[in-house]
């Protein structure tokens, strides 16, 4: 015996309202997850090379930023305090309270030569590319070293040292401007890995 219209309408009517309610809860949960847990980042230049190349694209997440500050060695988006409504992805160097200095092209934090394996080497010397000043560029904060990082700041540099405005260019950058924790590169594939 066949179900009668009026069955059969409220049968649609009642998937048709599942599935709205399951679209607007998915599209709910995406917003929340972009504003507070998760940011995609796209890097427009090659001054994370060798680790993230230019026209990567990057995860980065949030919510760890609220338990704790970023911490030498992580990699983190961050408000660029040269171009408003840019985002810029370095590397943490320092935090407040250390002193950052830069002798004979190495990078020194409170007076110790920081191993960095992940800057990138000279194509001619297959050495780790010199660490210089930008402090003698036009526009630069001037920043003279040694230099004590203030609290609530962290000091950020490019892994491509010869080809990275950072901190030794604008100075150091507020933890209030952190946006994220580079957690992975996704796209494209062949460059897809963890952080």
């Amino acid at each position: 015996m066949a179900r009668p219209k009026h069955a059969r309408a409220e049968a649609r009517g009642g998937r048709l309202g599942w599935w709205a309610g399951t679209l607007a809860l998915g599209v709910a949960l995406a917003v929340v997850l972009r504003l507070f847990v998760i940011g995609a980042y796209y890097v427009p230049s090659g001054s994370m090379l060798d680790t993230i190349h230019e026209g990567d694209l990057v995860l980065g997440e949030r919510v760890t930023l609220g338990l704790s500050e970023p911490a030498a060695g992580d990699v983190v988006t961050f408000d660029s305090p040269l171009t408003e409504g840019e985002t810029l992805v370095k590397r943490v160097v320092a935090v407040g309270g250390q002193t950052i200095d830069l002798v004979d092209g190495a990078v020194y934090v409170d007076g110790e030569s920081l191993d960095e394996p992940y800057v990138r080497l000279d194509p001619a010397t297959g050495a780790p590319e010199r660490t210089d000043s930008l402090s003698d560029l036009a526009g630069s904060a001037g920043i003279s070293y040694p230099y004590t990082v203030p609290e609530g700041m962290v000091w950020v540099m490019g892994d491509n040292r010869t080809n990275s405005k950072d901190s030794r260019y604008f100075g150091p950058v507020s933890v209030d401007d952190v946006t994220s924790r580079a957690l992975l590169i996704y796209w494209p594939l062949q460059d897809a890995r963890l952080l």
